[in-house]
């Protein structure tokens, strides 16, 4: 009898959430053509799709990580590339409160990452999807998960 491919996993294995914001005109187009494209990234991902990041209000964070999500991602434009002008550099200059703020709640920063993907980034996407992934498994789950 043939082995299956992927090894199942085990009910006693970590297995992170990371809740994921994209925005509506570049990360969320990557993150499809991740999808489209068949690349490979963990599903431990939920994607939110949002206009801009610069519409993600710190507590929008803090609530995530403190309710159940063991991780947040935010995607965005490149810097000057924004649909919104300066959507993106208001997420950048929140990312660093949100990090402190963390701290505050007794949460590693690692859980939290801030990165830039255009719409033509489909491996780009997969990649920053899986790196947070693995960081977060390695933290282990949130003190906050239920």
């Amino acid at each position: 009898m043939a082995q299956p491919a992927v090894e199942p996993v085990r009910s006693n294995e970590f297995e992170p959430l990371v809740l994921t914001f994209c925005c509506n005109w570049c990360a969320y187009a990557g993150a499809d053509l991740a999808g489209v494209s068949r690349m490979q990234y963990p599903p431990n991902i939920r994607i939110i799709r949002v206009m801009c990041t610069g519409m993600i209000h710190p507590n929008l964070v803090i609530e995530a990580l403190t309710k159940g999500a063991d991780g947040v991602l935010v995607c965005g434009c490149h810097i000057g590339d924004c649909h919104y002008q300066s959507g993106n550099m208001r997420a950048e200059a929140r990312a660093d409160s949100i990090k402190l703020m963390l701290e505050d709640f007794g949460l590693e920063p690692e859980r939290f990452d801030l990165q830039w993907v255009s719409a033509s980034e489909g491996a780009r996407f997969a990649q920053v999807a899986t790196d947070i992934v693995e960081r977060v498994r390695a933290l282990g789950p949130s003190p906050y998960r239920v």
